[in-house]
């Protein structure tokens, strides 16, 4: 028999538990809906076809999309706060392109590794004093760094192949331990980020900002230096996205890769950030960056053609933000 203190109800939870597991659903409701699709994903593929989940195709889908995913971790950052970088794509090119150059030009590896991350910071830099100061809407400002920057690579390098690479340089290829390193990059890197954004007064000032930016500016958080400081922040991450991008394979094409900016916004998207900002997770991010990889092999591995997978993320893409839409209108009229 319950107590009179720890009352419970007929599914057999007392309150403060219920209340714990609401909370838990309800911060991070997007991401268990995405975890588990992903689970369904798998078992139901590997059912039709088992070697959807070989050691090869694992290693593809987590470590070969290992990079989209610290992209994306920036790029929630962005909309979180109430912005957002189409130029991120063309970014990665240009950088990965700087790094293979440096990398077989003789100048020590660590250089062409770290060099790329101060320039995604700098380039950055510059959209964010934009933004905040010179207030130009942040899709205008990175559709014009996204012309130079793509205008700028085709320009200087006509698209030529960086090959001769050094091995030391391919740190995408290490396994300690036997795991891809990308996985533990991209692993690392997510909860780092979750754990700042949640518990420092700079993340949390991020929701603050995308949410009400009047009410943030009242409160005294400085909206114009946070602005500039997460767009800086957002090309490291670029710039760490990069290091895993150009060292996966033994050559680097001086291009942009085809359409990564629009995947990359849209792994933030679909993991739960609210594209009208102050809501979302790294997290969901990390997690919408996998599935998207899960989906594109599965349509392989039923033999389905690729081409639906951008059908299917359209398609969640739409469900994602009419959900986010119904959620704010309740929370409005609450």
């Amino acid at each position: 028999m319950a107590s009179a203190n720890h009352p419970t109800s007929a599914t057999g939870r007392a309150p403060a538990e219920r209340g714990v597991i609401a909370r838990f659903a309800s911060a991070y409701g997007q991401e268990i809906v995405i975890f588990f699709a992903m689970i369904a994903l798998f078992v139901i593929v590997t059912a039709i076809n088992p070697r959807f989940i070989s050691p090869e195709n694992l290693n593809t889908i987590f470590s070969g999309n290992a990079y989209i995913a610290v992209a994306a971790i920036g790029m929630a950052m962005i909309i979180i706060t109430g912005h957002i970088d189409v130029s991120v794509g063309a970014l990665i090119g240009v950088l990965a392109t700087i790094s293979g150059t440096l990398a077989v030009s003789g100048y020590p590896v660590w250089v062409a590794l770290v060099v790329p991350v101060f320039v995604g910071m700098a380039v950055n830099a510059v959209i964010g004093v934009m933004v905040a100061y010179a207030r130009i809407p942040s899709i205008v400002v990175t559709l014009g760094m996204l012309s130079i920057l793509r205008g700028g690579l085709i320009t200087v390098t006509g698209g030529a192949w960086i090959s001769g690479l050094p091995p030391e340089f391919l740190i995408a290829q290490a396994k300690p331990l036997g795991v891809p390193a990308p996985i533990y990059f991209m692993v690392a890197l997510t909860l780092l980020a979750a754990f700042w954004m949640r518990y420092s007064e700079f993340g949390r000032s991020l929701y603050a900002i995308g949410g009400n930016p009047e009410a943030a500016r009242a409160s005294g958080i400085p909206i114009e230096r946070r602005t500039v400081m997460v767009f800086v922040i957002h090309g490291a991450f670029a710039g760490l996205a990069t290091m895993l991008f150009a060292t996966q394979l033994q050559v680097i094409q001086s291009t942009v890769p085809p359409n990564l900016e629009l995947t990359v916004i849209t792994a933030a998207v679909i993991g739960g950030v609210s594209i009208l900002g102050g809501t979302g997770t790294v997290i969901g991010s990390t997690l919408a960056a996998i599935l998207f990889a899960a989906i594109g092999s599965a349509l392989i591995f039923t033999n389905v053609s690729a081409y639906w997978l951008r059908a299917v993320i359209g398609v969640l893409i739409l469900v994602t933000v009419m959900a986010d839409m119904i959620r704010r209108n309740r929370q409005g009229r609450a």
